[in-house]
């Protein structure tokens, strides 16, 4: 019984492979700057690229002065303190819909973060025999959960809101990046951990109630 009850199930083992999946999506998401992308074919186009944290434009007219003087190249941070008159347009670069895209989607990164840890103590250090396993794949299963949600969250805002008329210039030539497909594709595939972390929490607790009720029955059939 002892040795049924150490097996992990395919559940645990596939569920643990694709959180690993998912959690690169949403680390390499949440850190390159291609969620939103122009055609390069296109002359003249001002954007370049852009991501969560960093924008790239080619040549951005200062959208806050009627008759533009300064135009913004290249990459930088959005909340670049060095660039005069970067901080003025952060207002146009970070409309609600973009905070709350990278509201929801910072969310899903730390709770990957934090599911990272606690799926190596599942993976690595901890037995099924012990008081607190079925904890620890609860724990996972909603951390994953959450995070899944958050990020579907992030990408829905992002597609709905993120390439319209009313916000990067040339938005008829701009598309969405694989930054962005990346964070779709994560999103997702934590739902899908977190939905094998459920199942193996199922499985455990009925491995462990079946073991308990065989050491009963074995201790009666022991007195009798």
């Amino acid at each position: 019984m002892s040795t049924t009850l150490k097996k992990r199930s395919l559940s645990g083992n596939v569920g643990v492979v694709v959180f690993l999946i998912g959690l690169v999506c949403i680390c390499v998401s949440f850190g390159t700057p291609a969620w939103l992308v122009s055609d390069y074919r296109i002359p003249g186009a001002q954007l370049d690229k852009l991501g969560l944290w960093t924008h790239c434009f080619r040549s951005l007219a200062n959208p806050i002065e009627a008759n533009p003087r300064r135009y913004f190249v290249g990459c930088r941070w959005v909340y670049d303190p060095f660039t005069a008159g970067y901080s003025d347009i952060r207002g146009f670069l970070l409309p609600p819909f973009m905070v709350a895209t990278q509201t929801f989607f910072t969310l899903a990164f730390l709770l990957s973060i934090v599911s990272f840890g606690l799926v190596l103590l599942y993976a690595l250090c901890s037995d099924p025999e012990q008081r607190h396993y079925i904890l620890l794949i609860q724990i996972i299963s909603y951390l994953l959960l959450v995070a899944g949600i958050s990020g579907c969250l992030a990408v829905i805002i992002f597609a709905c809101l993120g390439n319209t008329d009313h916000w990067m210039p040339g938005h008829v030539n701009n598309f969405f990046g694989w930054s962005f497909g990346l964070g779709v594709v994560g999103s997702v595939v934590l739902l899908i951990a977190s939905t094998l972390f459920f199942v193996e929490t199922n499985i455990q607790r009925k491995k462990r109630e079946y073991l308990k009720e065989s050491q009963t029955r074995f201790q009666l059939e022991s007195q009798a």
